[in-house]
């Protein structure tokens, strides 16, 4: 049975602490996002994940690294209060705002019926994370054919119209994740969720603070 818990475990754990050489970009606390502003829940520009989930995560960073790679986390654990706010934007009239960057042939309604947000997301369960891999020499994303949150066909995992290296990169992101435990979600090449996650009937909604 699902549960509700508004307190922080013990085995939540800051990934920047925790992950040596990774990098965030809290795109839900600076206001860069679909929505256009800072999400509810996130007072603090961190990423929290399970422990099972970050260790699973740093041996993912270890095998980047040996390449010259690393992992960017774009997102987390995600307060329920987050999920709830999305929501909120789905049902509000149409301003323009971020269309065009995040959603161009899609209402906010086709968004959610695309499963791209869901009203009830494993996020909040603690052990899925959205992310990207860097080139660490250069600093730069490499390519995998679109951005984070970007809502479109183009966004699944499978997409089949990308260049040779795109293509690359996602499979290659797919082959790392899953080696060390993570599935991925047909609509997002980012985002990944623990096969054995520590809380699968669990959501929480304790705000990420510092």
């Amino acid at each position: 049975m699902k549960r509700i818990m508004i307190v922080r475990p013990n085995d939540f754990v800051d990934v920047s602490v925790e992950i040596p050489g990774i990098i965030t970009d809290v795109k839900y606390f600076t206001g860069d996002n679909f929505v256009g502003k800072q999400i509810d829940g996130y007072q603090a520009p961190r990423i929290l994940l399970t422990e099972k989930a970050t260790i699973a995560l740093e041996r993912v960073q270890k095998q980047l690294l040996s390449e010259g790679f690393g992992l960017k986390i774009f997102d987390g654990y995600r307060p329920k209060r987050a999920v709830d706010h999305f929501v909120r934007w789905g049902k509000l009239e149409e301003d323009g705002k971020t269309k065009s960057i995040y959603y161009p042939e899609m209402t906010r309604q086709e968004v959610f019926d695309g499963g791209f947000i869901a009203s009830e997301s494993s996020h909040t369960r603690g052990s899925t994370v959205d992310l990207t891999v860097v080139n660490i020499e250069t600093g730069f994303d490499i390519d995998m054919g679109g951005i984070f949150d970007f809502f479109s066909k183009v966004s699944y995992s499978d997409y089949d119209h990308l260049t040779l290296e795109q293509s690359k990169n996602r499979v290659q992101l797919r082959y790392l994740m899953r080696s060390e435990g993570f599935e991925p979600l047909q609509q997002e090449w980012w985002h990944f969720t623990l096969s054995e996650e520590p809380y699968p009937e669990t959501y929480f909604d304790f705000p990420i603070q510092d």
